[in-house]
């Protein structure tokens, strides 16, 4: 073979490398612990990956916020509250927007519907987590902590995810985000729409009839590990208006999820930055009912006592306060 075939051969053959060099790869295996395929509790049939990460955390679920919200335990026995990824069920707090739920109208009717599946969903949340080991994963689209810097997890209960079950049954919907698991959430939130489940019974403008498991259950697990069953149940930081000029909308409450009156005289609540409420001689919080706590001043009364300070305390973003009795100990603990 002459000199110029051996180089036209050369050519050829340095192009069939660099072609086969250039073959794109296949599929990553990177996160293959979390590829096995199984059917979630409360699914419709659609499968989606679920089998918790190797190096997933086990915690237990100490406190239900909310349907999407929730505190948990450590082994060690530190505390955080993590906030479900890629899903949004309604509110039970504060007012709902019924344009981020496609199709249920803007109406008294409309929010009344969201409200009450803002409560299945809490209740729902509460019969499946409370006091349960659970497995938290995490997503590599997402920060590992929100605004209100709580941790943006998937949880994996009972051999599933806990959040597409929300999303299938109904009783959340899908926020937009770039969250990994996107299209498998969306599949299952169109045929939530499509079934009428859930909230989306809302956009007829009734609520459809509740699941057993999305109605209060008599827990013998309650919100905290530790105290009388007395809990803070909810923070509102964010006054209406000028925080300065409406001191008492800022608030803490507390209920006594236990079967028995509590004497809260010489109980302390803290902010994080130090402030500190007394509770006075005679305050008791009767099994099953509420104290509203406000920042500034006010008349007490059996339902709502008063702070007294002269400005805002409650720190819009992210506050914690911790519930002491009389001795000292901590009896809850909750952050925004």
């Amino acid at each position: 073979m002459s000199t110029r075939g051996l180089a036209a051969l050369a050519c050829c053959l340095l192009l069939v490398v660099a072609g086969c060099a250039a073959e794109p790869a296949g599929p990553s295996t990177a996160g293959s612990a979390d590829a096995t395929e199984t059917v979630p509790p409360g699914s419709g049939g659609t499968p989606v990956t679920a089998s918790p990460p190797a190096n997933g955390p086990r915690v237990t679920v100490v406190e239900i916020v909310d349907g999407d919200t929730f505190r948990f335990e450590y082994e060690n026995g530190t505390t955080d509250t993590a906030r479900l990824l890629g899903v949004d069920t309604p509110e039970v707090y504060g007012e709902n927007s019924p344009d981020e739920f496609e199709g249920v109208p803007d109406t008294d009717a409309g929010r009344s519907c969201l409200r009450e599946y803002g409560d299945r969903a809490s209740a729902y949340a509460r019969n499946r987590l409370l006091g349960e080991e659970v497995t938290l994963a995490f997503d590599s689209n997402e920060p590992r902590r929100g605004y209100y810097d709580r941790l943006l997890v998937y949880v994996h209960h009972d051999g599933g995810s806990f959040n597409y079950a929300l999303i299938d049954r109904g009783l959340a919907r899908v926020y937009d985000s770039s969250f990994e698991r996107g299209d498998t959430f969306y599949a299952a939130e169109e045929r939530a729409m499509a079934g009428s489940r859930g909230l989306w019974s809302c956009r007829n403008g009734t609520p459809g009839p509740a699941g057993d498991d999305e109605t209060t259950a008599t827990a013998t697990v309650t919100a905290t590990q530790t105290g009388d069953g007395v809990v803070v149940s909810r923070i509102h930081a964010d006054a209406e208006g000028a925080d300065g000029e409406n001191l008492n909308d800022e608030y803490v409450v507390l209920t006594n999820r236990g079967d028995e009156a509590v004497d809260l005289t010489g109980w302390t609540l803290s902010d994080e930055a130090g402030f500190t409420y007394e509770f006075p001689a005679g305050v008791t919080l009767a099994a099953g009912a509420s104290l509203t706590l406000h920042v500034g001043s006010g008349e007490d009364t059996e339902t709502d006592l008063y702070w007294g300070r002269g400005r805002p305390t409650l720190n819009n973003d992210g506050e914690t306060v911790i519930l002491r009795d009389a001795s000292g100990t901590v009896v809850a603990e909750r952050s925004t």
